[in-house]
């Protein structure tokens, strides 16, 4: 079981001292508190890193959203399900009672099999035992669907989400109300009978809006004493136009997505009071967790998830208590300012100033967001410790500060589909390093209305992208039981179809024809989780929030645009998490044991008009952290600074003072706009670990005891951001000195390989990197025997025009693609010429022969029969240009000869281009696997498997199942266009000529 945070109160903020990351090497595990000291080297001897590297435990492995339809499962289907991910190489599920895609939702029989259910839970213990048995994680769901609920609380229950409704009636000048309290203009939801009000109100209204309607706050009348028995009288002023408010607390009547999950229904738990909270762990202690269970969970180490914080209400979200925490939490009362904090849909009505309005708004968010923190997420957290279980949550979706809760959670949850850039991961990153904790998780490759039409180049260049914003485990969505009532061929998929339509997601598993390679993909996964879970993340530059909302697509303007596309990297911190006391300053890094950053920017708030707010304690630790030399970049006009929310004349007045104080601090600059922040970092000294010419390549960059270890990609900031080929010269700097050189960890093959070709100055080292659209490379700066047998420091090449070298042994082998002498500068201050008399000509492969297995709807739901046919193809095109092929999906096998010259010896070599391939793939060369088959890369290096005369190659494609399904289920798919599938394209043999050249 981890480490655990204390309890924490509204006035202690729950972060893990950053000094508890001290020296990390090796982490102890996903989600630990306190990483070892060890380095992967020094764990595991001088060469086991090669060896780690080349099978890193399951632990590390992307995981699958596990969809069940209830606990309408066959005990030997879910065993063999959990077998299918084992075998694959992934490194778990999470059981989630999702099925938004029944047609038969009667046959679910939520009753006899619901969430909860015996039947469930003994489901569930069969994939414990299986997931026992085969060395993978299982992780449990807090409830059906989301948000979280179980069954037995009812609308009216204190547990049940609640919402303030209002009601209004306008009265003209002199006019009299003599009637009922006016009722909700929002009428309650089915099952929702209770409701209490709460206040009855009188205000003037100034301008009547569309969008928000001005009041006049001064003219404001509690009207709630003079209620009696349901009836107010009320007379208006004779100045103007009134209106009269009613406020009623009531639930809401929220149900989880697509149910019903069980009988009697679950209804959505308030996760602001401890009320709701302790609703969730009492069903699971009194209706699931058994003796037997216990035991397989603590057993499992397994993780306890909750969905994201998407609670709706047709009015306004409430809780209980509200009015006595705001006030014990802000200092004064929220009641005067219920006219401006009423919604409708989601949309507020009214106004008093602006300014004013903001504030209050801003208070009440931060109320909600610590009463989540403090009776839902500590509470859940602890509660799942004691069970052996880690907390792994996606705390967004509301107005609450996610930064400052990823903290406090062990495994801090992200989602592909709802994040809209790659900063709304960075905004959680930052909370989760701060804490001092290793996992960034993400329900990951989710895409809307893709159902059966995912491919794994597109999800890799989404997790490359995410992976370098901080996360460092996938949650994959996702793996369908194979079976529902009504579901039709190839099985049941949660969602698909959605509303009758194509739906989202993906449909993973043996269904898939591209399953044959996944094992490949999933070791590649696994390889890159394990690096980027080593160490720390560390970054150049930390933006102020003054909120630390998530999933809201509003990142860091310069950073963004231009900084990350230079090499800087960035993060964010919000006022909660900044001023814990464990977020310090030492030799010139703010979290040094953590992120360390190297300067902090400093703007007005993002989602408020750049509004120049700060808390006062935020104001004082920045003027603190000035006045002892820290680097810190103001952007805007902070000439008029204000305390955030509804802050008094004297904290105004203290966060102005704390500003100034910062302003007249060598170290602090003022830039104008954005455009002006590389000035302003450059005259503080301040540059990044990486650089690079302009270019799409992203990053992060781990820490361990005795590496930097650097995950670089060709990624995108937004999914319809365009990618090309990047072949450029990379800078990554060391945090430490000592005889460091640069290792590439392939995480393809599993091969761990100094580099070549560097140049070296200090700690940094500019190095060369070719990455396509998608693709990724990891590069550790470590000590020579970190992983090679060689205490010693061998030559390497500093320049050559050479297209590439590798080193073996102590010699330099030299490759190059055309004739001709190239020089080759070696780090020892020599020259040397390697030369080649002749290359071979690129050499075409237009024609081969195609033999496909069409897979098609079999017998059953779950069966798929193949139809095999041959296809002589004198020029490749997509499948859907193919006589006979243009609605098929499954496995194509092409394959061809290339006849090469007697002069083919080992000095030559060749790649192989397989141009556009269409699917997933797998390459033989003479009948010789090749390894490094990569969905985003379609270059393979073949040169040692090739010989003079006859050669065979044989490329095995896997396409999606769309085209089939427009075909099995016409009435959800038939109305798409066919997409192109296969190889595509044009396929070359690319020769090359090798030298050895003695260093």
């Amino acid at each position: 079981m981890p480490d655990r945070p204390s309890q924490s109160s509204l006035s202690r903020r729950t972060f893990i001292a950053a000094s508890a990351v001290a020296g990390a090497g090796l982490a102890l595990g996903p989600g630990a508190n306190v990483p070892a000291t060890a380095s992967p080297a020094s764990a595991t001897g001088w060469r086991g890193v090669e060896q780690v590297f080349a099978d890193p435990e399951s632990r590390y492995g992307a995981r699958f959203r596990w969809w069940w339809p209830h606990g309408l499962v066959d005990e030997r289907q879910i065993q063999r399900e959990v077998r299918d991910i084992a075998r694959a190489g992934f490194g778990g599920m999470e059981i989630a009672d999702v099925h938004h895609s029944a047609r038969d939702a009667g046959g679910l029989d939520p009753e006899g099999h619901g969430w909860g259910t015996p039947a469930w839970t003994a489901a569930v213990k069969a994939a414990f035992q299986q997931a026992d048995r085969d060395g993978v994680t299982l992780d449990l769901t807090a409830g059906p669907s989301w948000p979280a609920a179980v069954p037995g609380v009812t609308p009216d229950d204190d547990a049940a989400i609640k919402e303030l409704a209002h009601g209004v009636v306008t009265l003209e000048a002199g006019q009299t109300y003599d009637d009922r309290v006016p009722a909700p203009v929002v009428a309650a939801e089915e099952h929702v009978e209770k409701t209490t009000l709460l206040a009855v109100q009188a205000v003037r209204l100034v301008t009547p809006s569309t969008r928000e309607s001005a009041l006049d706050q001064s003219s404001l009348v509690d009207l709630t004493a003079q209620v009696t028995d349901g009836h107010v009288t009320w007379t208006a002023p004779d100045d103007g136009t009134w209106l009269l408010f009613s406020y009623w607390e009531r639930g809401s009547g929220q149900l989880p997505e697509a149910g019903p999950h069980s009988t009697p229904e679950a209804y959505v738990i308030d996760h602001f009071s401890a009320k709701g909270t302790k609703a969730v762990t009492d069903f699971w202690e009194e209706h699931i967790l058994d003796r037997e269970l216990r035991r397989l969970i603590k057993r499992a180490g397994a993780t306890f998830f909750e969905d994201s914080l998407e609670i709706e209400t047709g009015a306004t979200i409430w809780t209980p208590g509200m009015l006595e925490a705001f006030r014990a939490r802000n200092g004064y009362d929220l009641t005067p300012f219920l006219p401006v904090i009423v919604e409708v849909k989601e949309k507020y009505l009214y106004t008093y100033d602006a300014d004013l309005t903001t504030r209050v708004r801003d208070d009440l968010a931060m109320t909600f967001s610590d009463l989540y923190r403090d009776h839902h997420l500590i509470p859940l957290r602890d509660w799942a410790h004691d069970l052996g279980l880690e907390l792994r949550i996606q705390a967004y979706g509301l107005e609450t500060d996610t930064l400052a809760h990823s903290g406090i959670l062990d495994q801090p949850e992200t989602e592909s589909l709802g994040f809209k850039n790659l900063d709304d991961y960075r905004v959680m990153a930052g909370g989760r390093d701060l804490a001092g904790r290793t996992i960034l998780s993400c329900e990951a490759a989710a895409y809307n209305g893709a159902a059966y039409n995912v491919t794994w180049d597109r999800v890799l260049t989404t997790l490359n992208s995410i992976y370098a914003a901080g996360v460092n485990q996938a949650v994959l969505h996702g793996y369908p039981y194979a079976e529902a009532p009504g579901a039709a061929w190839p099985g049941f998929a949660a969602f698909s179809p959605y509303n009758g339509a194509q739906g989202y997601s993906e449909a993973w598993g043996p269904r898939q024809p591209s399953w044959k390679h996944v094992p490949k993909i999933a070791d590649y996964l696994r390889r890159t989780q394990w690096a980027l879970q080593q160490g720390v993340n560390r970054t150049d530059l930390v933006y102020f929030r003054q909120k630390g909302w998530a999933a809201t697509g509003i990142g860091a303007q310069w950073a963004t645009n231009d900084g990350i596309p230079l090499g800087w990297s960035h993060s964010f911190v919000s006022s909660a998490a900044f001023v814990d006391p464990s977020v310090t300053l030492r030799d010139g890094r703010l979290a040094p044991e953590g992120p360390a950053y190297k300067a902090m920017v400093v703007e007005g708030d993002a989602f408020r008009g750049r509004r120049t707010t700060l808390t006062v304690e935020a104001a004082k630790k920045i003027a603190d952290l000035a006045k002892r030399g820290f680097p810190v970049v103001f952007l805007g006009d902070w000439s008029r600074p204000t305390a955030d929310g509804q802050g008094t004349a004297a904290e105004d007045a203290a966060v102005a003072e704390a500003v100034r104080t910062a302003f007249a601090q060598p170290n602090v600059r003022n830039a104008a706009v954005a455009a002006d922040i590389p000035t302003a970092l450059a005259a503080l000294g301040v540059e990044p670990q990486v650089a690079h010419e302009r270019s799409t390549v992203v990053h992060q960059h781990r820490r361990t005891a005795d590496a930097d270890l650097f995950m670089l990609a060709n990624g995108r900031h937004a999914e319809n951001r365009p990618l090309a080929l990047v072949e450029q010269e990379v800078t990554l700097t060391a945090t430490r000195g000592g005889d460091l050189v640069p290792f590439v960890l392939d995480a393809w093959t599993g091969e761990v390989r100094r580099l070549a070709v560097y140049r070296q100055e200090g700690r940094s080292f500019a190095v060369r990197v070719r990455l396509t659209p998608g693709s990724s490379t990891v590069i550790a700066l470590a000590p020579t025997r970190w992983a090679d047998k060689r205490s010693a420091k061998s030559v390497h090449v500093v320049d050559t025009d050479a297209a590439d070298a590798r080193l073996e042994g102590r010699s330099v082998v030299v490759r190059a693609s055309a004739p001709g002498a190239y020089a080759v500068a070696l780090s020892d201050g020599t020259t040397r010429t390697a030369r080649f008399s002749t290359v071979p000509d690129v050499v075409a492969l237009p024609s081969w022969t195609l033999v496909v297995e069409d897979w098609r709807p079999g017998r059953t739901p779950t069966t798929t029969d193949t139809v095999r046919s041959v296809h002589r193809l004198e020029a490749l095109v997509p499948w859907s240009e193919v006589q006979g092929l243009e609605d098929a999906s499954g496995i194509g096998r092409y394959t061809t000869t290339v006849t090469l010259p007697r002069t083919w010896d080992r000095t030559i070599g060749a790649y192989l281009d397989l141009g556009s391939v269409l699917g997933t793939y797998a390459v033989k060369v003479n009948n010789h696997r090749v390894d490094a088959a990569s969905p985003t890369d379609t270059r393979l290096d073949v040169g040692h498997l090739l010989r003079a005369g006859v050669n065979h190659v044989e490329v095995e494609v896997a396409t999606t199942l769309f085209n089939r399904m427009r075909t099995a289920q016409p009435e959800v798919f038939g109305a798409a266009n066919r997409v192109r599938t296969g190889l595509v394209g044009p396929v070359r043999l690319l020769p090359y000529g090798e030298a050895t050249v003695t260093a």
